[in-house]
């Protein structure tokens, strides 16, 4: 009986080992719980984001330990990608948002329209009128396709109330800036007090894939008999783009 304990403690052992190993050093888990990214994250999404996109930094490692402040393996991120990061603010709550501006870039909105480094970014209207979230509230929007870099994504502005202009944003040296994709529905990189620009070491990794989403105004994964209604399975294995 005691080697029976004894065996079964030792492969949850490992089994943990393990678990903490691929949870550092590959995939994380990761559950949205804001409208800031709709439409393409939406609230109820769980996702898997690769540890080694971009190198490891203390924020890899549990308890973010202070004492080490370099970035092993360091991989440049590439603007568009979707990435979860460290709040500079704290150095502790997860955000998710989309990379817009690498070290030297300049962004500002003028009369509603988007400039990455003075130049316009292209894009075009898709959907016109549709109601999607704002925490408690709905806002009226437009989905635009926007394109950086070559590459395309859908981003919401609102018809009435858009951010219309800014100050220059000029991104300094080993830090990025970030917005998501619900454009007025989002803190972010824009809000100097609050986020603004997000140092390399604190980038967690790339958002790739959503493994499962429930929507959770249908009710919770534990009432497993409104799952036809509340689990979304078309989101299932769904690429982040």
């Amino acid at each position: 009986m005691k080697k029976i304990i004894f065996d079964n403690i030792k492969t949850l052992f490992y089994a943990l080992i393990i678990a903490l190993i691929i949870r550092i050093f590959l995939f994380q888990p990761f559950y949205i719980p804001s409208s800031s990214m709709e439409p393409n994250l939406l609230i109820g999404d769980r996702l898997f984001v690769t540890k080694y996109s971009y190198g490891y930094s203390r924020h890899s490692f549990p308890f973010s330990p202070s004492n080490y402040n370099k970035r092993l393996f360091k991989k440049n991120p590439k603007r568009g990608d979707v990435i979860v990061f460290k709040t500079p603010a704290d150095d502790r709550t997860d955000y998710i948002k989309r990379l817009i501006g690498l070290p030297g870039d300049t962004i500002q909105f003028v009369d509603g329209s988007f400039f990455l480094n003075n130049v316009k970014v292209e894009r075009k209207k898709v959907l016109s009128s549709i109601v999607i979230n704002c925490g408690s509230e709905t806002l009226d929007v437009n989905f635009f396709e926007e394109k950086i870099d070559n590459i395309n994504y859908i981003v919401a502005y609102r018809k009435k109330g858009t951010l219309l202009n800014t100050d220059k944003f000029i991104v300094p040296p080993d830090h990025y800036f970030f917005m998501g994709d619900n454009r007025d529905c989002s803190k972010d990189s824009r809000f100097l007090n609050s986020v603004g620009y997000v140092h390399f070491n604190n980038l967690l990794g790339k958002a790739k894939l959503i493994f499962f989403s429930n929507d959770v105004n249908k009710g919770y994964f534990i009432k497993f008999w409104r799952w036809n209604k509340s689990i979304r399975f078309d989101r299932f294995f769904k690429i982040i783009k």
